[in-house]
């Protein structure tokens, strides 16, 4: 029995290998363009979304990162000040912005069926779309917690035009300081990259599809294609719907690593990880009891059992379970050095993978007690797990700009 577990680990470590997309490479890496090569009358105009609840902490960093852009073409900002408890929407306007590139909304609460963030960012769109009615460049959306260096938003454009693509999206750089940072979120990052592998996305021949919330640069007449944002009406995991549905409507997607755009939101604790984790991973697995135990045995099978045979085990499975075990901690090497740790971190990732695994469980307790998805003091009980595969009633394209109260920031 020992053996035969042994073989089928190393099996499936093959499989992972050498056909699921190299999901355990670093890269691929979108790189800075240089903004002289897009001169502005030829730069398509490009509407970053923010939504942002309680972002008082970082939202003059981000902001700020997005007005100092050196796009040539048209950019604007629409922050929606999602009922923020905090400042976040006075700090907003209070930045300095000389250019007028910045409104600022009131968002309203939620309609039915609708989750905080992605009402929000209904909210931003239909604004967009009132600024500029025709479906022609770009919009971004992207996170109010996630600092842009000022050639970001000309190399995701560079990106979408050289490449003739409708979606680019990236993992921005996640904070990486604390211990329980250092010890937990690269295995976000590898673990994501395996759910989706990138080569796999960017393959317009695989069905895979999948994005990072923190930037996504889509055009304008793909989102108006798919539905707009009332396509992912009841979505938790809002980014790899989108992408879902893309490429469904046959779009060409771009999913990378990011070194333009960092995460300023700090995990100084191990419970803001499992949160972080909890929160969704339940949602991932589309509520399914079976789902939940399949892949709790599927996490032990391929993380942990290949390190047990290979201490306790003898003979023949012995060396498998080593050999399987030294394959998979040196899968994880690439995205360690991503984040510049070192490969001796890779020897915890057999409790990094039970770790992950018992939040998932807990996701699934959370559920399962009427907590829901809680996410900045809002729980989600009854949300649909639209993963792009279904189809909700749209919501009137106008609904989220009656709903939301306007109100400009400097220059506008």
């Amino acid at each position: 029995m020992v053996f035969g577990l042994a073989v089928l680990s190393a099996l499936i470590w093959f499989g992972l290998i050498f056909f699921h997309g190299k999901f355990w490479q670093g890269g691929p890496i979108l790189r800075p363009a240089n903004p002289s090569h897009t001169p502005a009358d030829i730069a398509p105009s490009v509407t970053v979304v923010i939504p942002a609840r309680d972002e008082a902490e970082g939202i003059e960093a981000a902001l700020g990162s997005l007005l100092q852009q050196d796009y040539p073409g048209k950019l604007s900002l629409i922050l929606v000040n999602d009922r923020s408890e905090d400042d976040t929407g006075a700090l907003a306007r209070s930045l300095p912005d000389p250019m007028g590139r910045l409104t600022v909304l009131d968002g309203a609460d939620p309609s039915p069926g609708w989750s905080g963030k992605l009402w929000a960012v209904a909210q931003g769109v239909a604004e967009a779309r009132r600024q500029q009615e025709q479906d022609t460049g770009y919009i971004l959306l992207t996170d109010a917690d996630i600092v842009h260096a000022p050639a970001h938003v000309s190399t995701l454009v560079a990106k979408a035009q050289t490449d003739a693509l409708h979606m680019v999206s990236e993992m921005v750089e996640l904070q990486c300081e604390s211990l329980p940072e250092r010890a937990l979120v690269p295995a976000f990052v590898f673990f994501f990259a395996l759910l989706y592998p990138f080569a796999k996305v960017n393959d317009p021949e695989s069905r895979t599809a999948g994005a990072a919330g923190g930037t996504i640069l889509i055009r304008r007449d793909t989102l108006a294609e798919i539905g707009g944002i009332a396509a992912l009406k009841g979505a938790l995991i809002d980014d790899c719907t989108l992408a879902t549905c893309v490429k469904q409507a046959g779009g060409r997607l771009y999913l990378g690593h990011s070194c333009l755009a960092k995460s300023i939101r700090p995990y100084p604790y191990v419970a803001d990880v499992w949160r972080m984790i909890a929160r969704t991973a339940y949602v991932q697995l589309r509520f399914s009891p079976v789902l939940l135990v399949l892949t709790v045995l599927a996490m032990c099978v391929v993380w942990v059992a290949p390190g047990v045979i290979a201490l306790f085990g003898h003979g023949l499975a012995r060396w498998v379970g080593a050999a399987t075990w030294l394959v998979s901690i040196g899968s994880f090497v690439p995205t360690l050095r991503r984040f510049r740790l070192s490969p001796l971190w890779a020897l915890t990732l057999p409790f990094v993978a039970l770790f992950y695994t018992a939040a998932t469980i807990g996701s699934a307790v959370n559920h399962y007690c009427g907590r829901g998805v809680v996410w900045k003091n809002r729980a989600y009980r009854e949300a649909i797990p639209n993963d792009g595969r279904i189809s909700p009633t749209p919501a009137p394209q106008e609904e989220p700009i009656r709903s939301a109260q306007r109100g400009a920031g400097p220059g506008r």
